[in-house]
């Protein structure tokens, strides 16, 4: 039997990317010849020291800056051949972002801060949505708080109910337990899979904490810029 899963287009591919940057020391390569395919539905963590690139390649894979080398498609689009507004419009419709410093509006209330991304894109049944999306995180009674009446891992909470509020094809994970207790980091991790599970969301997370890296079907390694085998 013939089976279609040759012709797929995976959900995002990186080919042999480059970044590099000039400073006053001269130029500072950062990654070199990375390339990766994530397919819809899989949990890939990518892990390494600090300082070996892994924050500057999520970047590179969610569009957010452009390589100095090589090409990201998304959805089977090459990113590189965007401009800037269209590669918003692109991670609008298809992407979501956790970062370390959950990157809240302190002046909007939890609800307000998940109903930013609805409103921007002109959804009608923005507050419904939102709502439906911090009682998926637990927080339907702290709507109406704002973030600096939060603890770290309500506030987390509150940046996963955003990025996921647009039921978005791929997740982008920077650190989401990096200023977090362990317990916490854990509940955190726990959401993150969950949500994963239910929606079949795409989860690409880098990360230092072992276990949540774990946790992801795929784990691999930056080192020296370059991204090593899988671990197992």
């Amino acid at each position: 039997m013939h089976d279609g899963s040759q012709n797929r287009i995976a959900l995002l591919s990186a080919e042999k990317l480059g970044k590099h940057v000039d400073g006053p020391a001269g130029r500072l390569d950062i990654l070199d010849d990375v390339s990766l395919e994530v397919n819809a539905g899989e949990t890939v963590a990518v892990v390494g020291a600090s300082g070996s690139g892994k924050t500057t390649l999520l970047g590179l894979l969610a569009g957010l800056d452009l390589p100095s080398r090589g090409s990201v498609r998304l959805e089977g689009q090459p990113l590189e051949t965007l401009d800037e507004e269209a590669r918003a419009r692109l991670r609008l419709r298809n992407v979501g972002f956790v970062f370390q410093s959950f990157h809240l509006l302190p002046a909007l209330t939890a609800e307000e801060n998940v109903l930013l991304p609805l409103e921007l894109g002109g959804a009608p049944d923005a507050l419904a949505r939102a709502r439906a999306a911090l009682r998926a995180v637990g927080l339907r009674e702290r709507a109406a708080h704002y973030p600096h009446q939060l603890s770290g891992g309500e506030q987390q909470r509150v940046a996963i109910a955003r990025a996921f509020v647009n039921s978005p094809r791929i997740l982008f994970a920077d650190e989401p337990t990096g200023n977090l207790d362990r317990r916490t980091g854990t509940a955190i991790g726990d959401l993150l899979f969950a949500l994963n599970r239910e929606h079949r969301t795409t989860l690409v997370l880098v990360t230092h904490d072992a276990e949540l890296a774990a946790r992801c079907a795929r784990v691999h390694e930056l080192v020296g810029g370059r991204l090593c085998e899988t671990l197992t």
